[in-house]
């Protein structure tokens, strides 16, 4: 069974880019991600985030090597205080769909018991997040 190790590796071959190349791109040593290629080493959730956006690849397919397929004309629900935050931080729409997604991929895969709205500030906090991590 592949891990996140082989399918990292299996994408980054696929679109030619060397070990210190995707490195670079994802702001980690190449000796980690030899190591988590290799399966020697567990990567994060940063750093996954990280070569995830560096090969163009879902966290989702890295980490079970599933695709989720998306439904064609399926709405794009934004949610209301994610609007307001978006018009106070002056956020495009596909920036403001980028957060979407960031919230959608990484804070929902917690169990529906715990999730709860998030309010203004809290989507205001995670794109700070998420700048301060990505640039």
């Amino acid at each position: 069974m592949a891990t996140t190790g082989d399918r990292i590796r299996q994408i980054r071959e696929a679109k030619g880019m060397t070990q210190d190349q995707l490195a670079d791109a994802g702001g980690i040593s190449k000796g980690f991600l030899s190591d988590v290629e290799n399966n020697n080493k567990n990567i994060s959730s940063q750093s996954l985030l990280k070569i995830a956006n560096a090969l163009g690849a879902s966290v989702d397919y890295l980490l079970r090597g599933e695709v989720k397929e998306s439904v064609e004309n399926e709405p794009v629900v934004i949610p209301p205080e994610l609007s307001r935050a978006a018009g106070e931080l002056d956020l495009t729409y596909a920036q403001t769909l980028e957060l979407l997604g960031a919230h959608n991929s990484v804070v929902a895969r917690r169990s529906t018991k715990s999730q709860r709205n998030f309010s203004v500030e809290d989507w205001k906090s995670l794109h700070r997040a998420i700048k301060r991590v990505f640039g």
